[in-house]
């Protein structure tokens, strides 16, 4: 229990046989269920977790929920939140399984939720404190691109580190989601936030520590992720302005978008017309060059006022500005519950 409340954690793990037994093994003590989906592992993961399970003491609160075949991270935390609304859980964290999340970090992530200050919380690898030294370059780098993009998709302007998969919700907020409709897969946590802001759920970020070279395998490529993000991100940009915008309030800020893409892509048709007038004479004639500057600069403009448009209606949404990281000193436990002194190594 965490503030009076019944946490469960859920573990998605797809070959981590290597890692899981210490993920396991390092949960805080608060934590009253720890719900480990195996996604179809090929190596010895199910066999690791199920042992773990067997030991008896504190790994008494393991539950494995098996998926016959791969379906994707997102698919597995589906999952994992199923399994907790039917055990009634309070509080529904995920911690992955391949030690990249620090244990003794998870009270931050579950506070703000368990005291019902956020719908959901979520951490922040990449404003934590000397974040660039911690974190491989291009990893940060990507993950601060699709952040950027993330809120604009998603209307949470203040989430930083999208990518992040240590999060917890609340039993209610699920239970408002189509869980099934959830992408399965890497785009997992921009889906989440933008189904998220469509329900008007608060959203608070919690600054964690990023943890590497704990023996751990990417299984992610980013020059093959990057552009399916990316094209997946636009989706859920236009289907958020769809449904909060369109469907259940209408609000002007649509049209502004509107108006800025079309202009946008006017302006990029004549800029590649110039370049074509260019090469061809070796000359642009004024008249074009005027009504691309036009068309540029007033696309900007809408873009910048719908931005600012978006942000005034989010304002109440954005939980963290009434959060402070809480000041542990000395090895007590955290605020609400015991914690494990084991810690995942860094």
């Amino acid at each position: 229990m965490f503030e009076q409340k019944a946490v469960a954690v859920v573990v998605p793990c797809y070959n981590e046989e290597g890692q899981i037994a210490k993920v396991l093994g390092t949960m805080p003590g608060f934590v009253d269920r720890i719900i480990v989906v195996d996604d179809a592992s090929s190596d010895a993961t199910l066999e690791v977790v199920r042992q773990q399970a067997a030991a008896g003491d504190g790994n008494a609160r393991i539950a494995v929920v098996q998926h016959e075949r791969n379906r994707g991270v997102g698919a597995a935390i589906v999952s994992g939140y199923k399994e907790a609304i039917r055990e009634r859980m309070d509080v529904v964290a995920v911690m992955a399984g391949d030690g990249q999340m620090d244990p003794a970090e998870l009270h931050l992530v579950v506070g703000p939720v368990a005291r019902g200050e956020a719908d959901y919380a979520k951490g922040d690898r990449l404003f934590y404190e000397d974040a660039w030294h911690h974190t491989p370059k291009v990893r940060y780098l990507g993950n601060a691109l699709l952040s950027m993009l993330t809120k604009i998709a998603s209307g949470y302007w203040h989430v930083a580190d999208s990518q992040t998969g240590y999060t917890a919700i609340s039993r209610d907020a699920l239970e408002k989601l189509a869980l099934d409709a959830i992408y399965p897969r890497y785009g997992y946590p921009n889906d989440m936030l933008v189904r998220l802001n469509v329900y008007e759920m608060r959203v608070a970020d919690v600054p964690v520590k990023p943890v590497y070279g704990v023996g751990e395998r990417s299984k992610m490529r980013l020059w093959k992720v990057m552009p399916v993000m990316s094209w997946l991100i636009f989706k859920r940009f236009c289907w958020r302005m769809w449904h909060r915008y369109v469907i259940h309030d209408f609000h002007p800020l649509v049209l502004f978008y509107l108006a800025g893409g079309l202009l946008g892509a006017i302006g990029f048709g004549l800029f590649a017309r110039m370049v074509w007038i260019l090469v061809q004479t070796g000359r642009i004639p004024p008249i074009n060059a005027l009504v691309w500057g036009f068309c540029t600069v007033s696309a900007l403009q809408f873009s910048l006022f719908a931005m600012w448009f978006d942000t005034e209606m989010n304002r109440d949404l954005n939980a963290t500005t009434s959060l402070r990281r809480p000041a542990r000193t000395g090895n007590g436990p955290p605020p609400g519950g015991e914690l494990d002194t084991d810690r995942h190594a860094t």
